[in-house]
């Protein structure tokens, strides 16, 4: 029984110390509010280059990024972004992007992760889905590139 409580009081002390840590590492840090500001910049920038349908977007990514959309393999490194990106532009389907940053977390050292809301808008600028993602930042000699884009909608498959 006592190796019992032990065990539990461990566990309990270990659990403690992981959630303060995560805690501690939400964007209300001096440095995680800098990352932000740098990612939501970049955000603008992107919504920008997606509007005018400029290959250039793909710049915003690391080398080696992974876009990890829904129903489809991973689609990974610059190259494979630029022809994703070029056939999303050429489909002529979609006009404009939006993403809402709700939180930063991390050390704000090599890697933050971005959590937030998108939407993507048609042509006339209908909303033609909504939903969540996780980014995945890699901290570059030129500043906070995308490593890692994660999304899915909020609507079912139809």
């Amino acid at each position: 029984m006592k190796q019992n409580n032990l065990v539990l009081a461990i566990v309990g002390i270990t659990l403690f110390s992981v959630y303060n840590n995560c805690r501690a590492q939400i964007t209300t840090s001096p440095d995680l509010v800098a990352v932000k500001k740098a990612i939501e910049s970049t955000n603008t920038l992107y919504f920008n280059l997606f509007e005018k349908n400029d290959g250039s977007i793909v710049n915003l990514y690391t080398e080696d990024a992974s876009l990890l959309a829904p129903n489809t393999p991973p689609i990974s490194g610059r190259k494979a972004l630029k022809k994703d990106f070029e056939d999303t532009f050429a489909a002529g389907k979609v006009k404009g992007v939006k993403f809402q940053t709700s939180n930063v977390y991390g050390d704000s050292k090599e890697y933050v992760t971005e959590e937030g809301t998108w939407q993507v808008f048609d042509l006339k600028g209908k909303l033609l889905d909504d939903g969540k993602y996780l980014k995945l930042w890699r901290r570059t000699k030129a500043g906070w590139k995308i490593f890692r884009d994660l999304f899915n909608s909020n609507h079912k498959l139809q």
